[in-house]
């Protein structure tokens, strides 16, 4: 397990704390990659290896994104998870020059939440079309999408257009077949025999065995 006190004491780190079996830090946008270069240099951490980094969307706060970063340590065999909060508007620093697989989580995080990172060369969409508007895993984004795109077979070509709802939307009870059946196909008729005093088919007379 990382050495939580030792983190806590790197200029910049804001807060420490155990999440389950999770260390994590929080760390202040302007001190990221300082604190980063530290936690990779410093042979008491020795996080060579940044895994992933990933943002969460809290659309009720000011600074709505958390920035991940996921990051272990190999010759130490303990890992540490890294959070950086920013608003739609305010750049990260890049830690592409810390560890440089880092352009592609944050070509995603950027793609996918519109988080933008400073000092990044290359901030382009990476799992999204060139032409896609808004970025999808925001918690505002319409789930229907703003464009959809298809291959017109007139034009030869792929085409851009507004969405449009081929039928409308449908209201599901999410109950298996069975629990949402409550009558079976021929009861109304074993019923209407009750009814007359007769006894279905296939079940025993009252008193007796069929």
């Amino acid at each position: 397990m990382v050495d939580l006190e030792a983190v806590a004491g790197l200029p910049g780190v804001t807060s420490t704390r155990m999440d389950g079996n999770e260390a994590v830090a929080l760390v202040a946008r302007e001190a990221l990659v300082t604190v980063m270069t530290a936690l990779r240099d410093d042979p008491r951490f020795a996080f060579e290896q940044v895994m992933d980094i990933a943002g969460v969307d809290w659309p009720q706060r000011a600074e709505r994104f958390d920035v991940v970063y996921n990051l272990l340590s190999v010759t130490k065999n303990h890992r540490l998870r890294v959070i950086v909060a920013t608003d739609g508007t305010t750049a990260v620093p890049s830690v592409h020059e810390v560890w440089p697989v880092a352009t592609w989580w944050e070509r995603e995080a950027w793609d996918l939440f519109g988080v933008v990172f400073s000092g990044q060369p290359d901030l382009r969409r990476i799992l999204t079309d060139y032409g896609f508007e808004g970025h999808p895993l925001r918690k505002d984004f319409p789930l229907t999408g703003h464009v959809e795109v298809r291959y017109d077979d007139e034009r030869k070509s792929v085409v851009h257009e507004p969405v449009r709802l081929v039928q409308d939307f449908r209201n599901f009870d999410f109950l298996s077949p069975w629990e949402a059946m409550t009558t079976l196909p021929g009861d109304e008729k074993a019923h209407a025999q009750r009814v007359d005093g007769e006894t279905p088919k296939g079940e025993a007379p009252k008193g007796g065995t069929a």
